[in-house]
């Protein structure tokens, strides 16, 4: 956890070491322990990109010294950027479909960045568009794209993996968590890998998602209401590496919503519903390890809680499943 016995000079200082903790719903000899991300800053894993992907660039010279970031974004990599562009001297423009999170984007302009909506039925793919005209209009300007960029892997590699393992003495035998970007499970799959191959790896995307195909699991692609995680066209994710997957678990949006709920009633978690995904699939897996069902090198399975559920309250995320799905 973010250590409160020193001062730190700089908000970027207080980002990472987040809590790991048990779930109390897992079964009893195979625990389950999720990554809090919320304790970030930002209240999001993306902050760990912001910083990591900014600082990255500007050491090479991808992006200039005062120059401009365009993102193409849902929201928290838009504030995790934010709040690094502003502590590192640059402007940030935000591309932003207008069906995501209000107070996603009422964040990123408090915090400095200016928001531009593109159409929501033109999806994730006008955005990423939108922002390299954007880009290609200024001398000064980069699009960080962590869609494809691979610091974004890189930021989990380096920074959340090492967290997890030091936490666990290493001992952690299965990794599952949601899919968007992909950043998140490629770098920690990686690093788990590298220490024992024979770690479990699952992606986890909602009902209507279509990682599955790359894997050879046949999907069949339709809207969700899950946000965060999740693709219709794997074009756009190229940080995937299927080679490093063993298994991709669909979530349907009901049992998602459930688990948030419950993660809140029960636990104190007051997640959204890609943790709630997220748990889903995790305590699916211990369990199976519990059974036999799956060799893993250690009983333990980690997940990621990627943020906060404030930040979905106006869509009506502690609403019945109904309200919040409609």
């Amino acid at each position: 956890m973010t250590t409160h016995e020193e001062p730190v000079d700089s908000v970027l200082e207080t980002i990472g070491r987040t809590p790991l903790v048990r779930l109390q719903d897992g079964p009893d000899a195979v625990p389950v322990y999720a990554k809090l991300e919320s304790f970030n800053p930002g209240a999001s894993i993306k902050d760990r990109i912001g910083r990591y992907m900014l600082e990255r660039m500007l050491e090479r010279g991808d992006l200039p010294p005062g120059g401009t970031i365009i993102e193409p974004t849902a929201g928290n990599t838009g504030i995790g950027l934010a709040i690094a562009a502003e502590q590192l001297g640059l402007d940030a423009v935000f591309v932003v479909p207008e069906r995501f999170s209000v107070e996603k984007q009422q964040l990123m302009a408090a915090l400095g960045g200016e928001v531009i909506n593109t159409p929501t039925d033109e999806g994730m793919e006008r955005a990423i568009d939108r922002a390299h005209e954007l880009a290609a209009e200024l001398d000064d300007a980069a699009v960080p794209q962590q869609f494809s960029n691979p610091l974004n892997t890189e930021a989990h590699y380096e920074t959340t993996a090492p967290e997890i393992f030091d936490a666990l003495d290493g001992r952690v035998g299965a990794v599952v968590a949601g899919c968007g970007t992909a950043g998140t499970l490629m770098g920690i799959a990686r690093y788990a890998l590298e220490r024992d191959p024979d770690t479990h790896i699952v992606a986890v995307e909602p009902e209507g998602s279509v990682y599955g195909d790359l894997v050879g699991e046949d999907r069949d692609e339709g809207e969700y209401k899950i946000e965060g995680i999740g693709t219709h066209d794997t074009a756009t994710n190229e940080l995937f590496e299927p080679e490093l997957v063993d298994a991709v678990d669909a979530i349907a949006d009901r049992d998602a919503h459930a688990e948030l709920e419950r993660l809140a009633r029960e636990e104190g978690h007051l997640v959204a519903s890609s943790a709630g995904a997220a748990s889903v699939a995790a305590k699916r897996v211990a369990r199976e390890i519990a059974a036999g069902e799956l060799d893993v090198p250690h009983e333990t399975v980690v997940t990621i809680f990627p943020d906060s559920s404030e930040r979905y309250l106006s869509k009506g995320i502690y609403r019945s499943f109904e309200e919040w799905a409609s």
